[in-house]
């Protein structure tokens, strides 16, 4: 039996630059960090007194014979793929935060599943191979329209600089940086109370991808821009200029279909400028769930957070670097 916990991520600039069908021709960048709020997946081998091999319990309950048989696409898969075992396994699903709302909670829970599938059949690997893994098994087997940024910064922890191309890479940044520490003391969540469909969002902008080549290069440029803000030594302005920077990636995400805000999004965001925001943006693909906001001091954030939620629900988080990790594992569950 073992628990898995996965971070969910914040991502602050160059979602969609990390699309295959960008970056494999074009370079992409995406700067993020995982957050203290995480997916977590109970495994075990099942014991053999049941009618059933296979009980999966997440917002459903299966009980199922055979791994064909289970609907969860995800768990059927990653077990067709990475249950090596004769035995039956338990696979229970909880979360901090709710799925479908712009923190890569599908990732974090794909990411969880194979690493925790995977130590449970004696195999095990570095967060940066589950990291790819994870990528692969979402976009080759699940066959899902995204990007690979969620699945890489949910994997490996930390706040993070990631490079796309013909190879994924990535830089670090300690969270005892103080542009980083202040970054995360003047930045506030709030979760705009609906879900949306990310494939579907997802799916219009790739559908749009060559016609928004242009906007793209911009998203990237903005990322490298925002990428040297952080690593120069001087902190002066730093958080105007991330700010700046935020405004203008948001304003060219919106661009990209016109599924990515609406007018409550778009109201809310005004409300937020006005009464102690710098920057502000919808996370994820678009539509609703949470927004991110960026303030220039302690009092105007305090001042944003009191007048928002009265609106939408703060959430009050910290960057994490911990990755997807084991955090309970009892060796060989036996029952004669």
């Amino acid at each position: 039996m073992l628990i898995c916990k996965t971070p969910l991520r914040i991502s602050f600039f160059g979602g969609g630059t990390d699309f295959p069908k960008w970056y494999k021709k074009n370079k992409g960048m995406v700067i993020s960090s995982s957050i203290d709020k995480y997916c977590y997946l109970m495994i075990r081998n099942l014991p053999p007194f049941f009618t059933f091999n296979y009980r999966i319990r997440y917002f459903k309950s299966e009980f199922t014979k055979e791994i064909s048989q289970i609907k969860h696409p995800s768990i059927r898969e990653a077990l067709k793929k990475y249950h090596t075992g004769k035995n039956g396994l338990e696979i229970v699903h909880s979360s901090d935060l709710p799925s479908q709302s712009g923190l890569g909670s599908s990732s974090a829970f794909s990411a969880c599943l194979i690493k925790g599938i995977q130590i449970l059949n004696g195999k095990v690997k570095k967060n940066k191979e589950i990291a790819l893994d994870t990528i692969d098994f979402e976009q080759n087997i699940l066959k899902e329209k995204v990007g690979s940024q969620d699945q890489y910064a949910c994997s490996i922890g930390g706040f993070n600089i990631i490079n796309f191309g013909k190879s994924i890479s990535h830089k670090s940044i300690s969270l005892e940086n103080k542009k980083i520490k202040k970054l995360a003391n003047l930045s506030s969540l709030f979760f705009c109370g609906f879900p949306r469909d990310a494939q579907r969002i997802e799916a219009d902008k790739l559908k749009n991808i060559k016609k928004n080549k242009s906007q793209y290069h911009d998203l990237f440029s903005i990322t490298k821009e925002a990428k040297n803000t952080i690593l120069k030594k001087s902190d002066v302005n730093f958080i105007n200029d991330i700010s700046y920077l935020l405004n203008k990636s948001w304003e060219i995400k919106k661009s990209l279909s016109q599924s990515v805000s609406n007018d409550f999004i778009d109201n809310i965001y005004n409300h937020g400028l006005k009464n102690g925001a710098l920057a502000g943006k919808i996370l994820g693909a678009g539509a609703g769930g949470f927004m991110l906001f960026i303030s220039k001091d302690i009092e105007s954030k305090n001042n944003l957070i009191k007048v928002l939620n009265r609106k939408i629900k703060y959430v009050k988080y910290n960057f994490e670097d911990s990755g997807s990790s084991i955090i309970f594992l009892k060796k060989n569950d036996q029952y004669f």
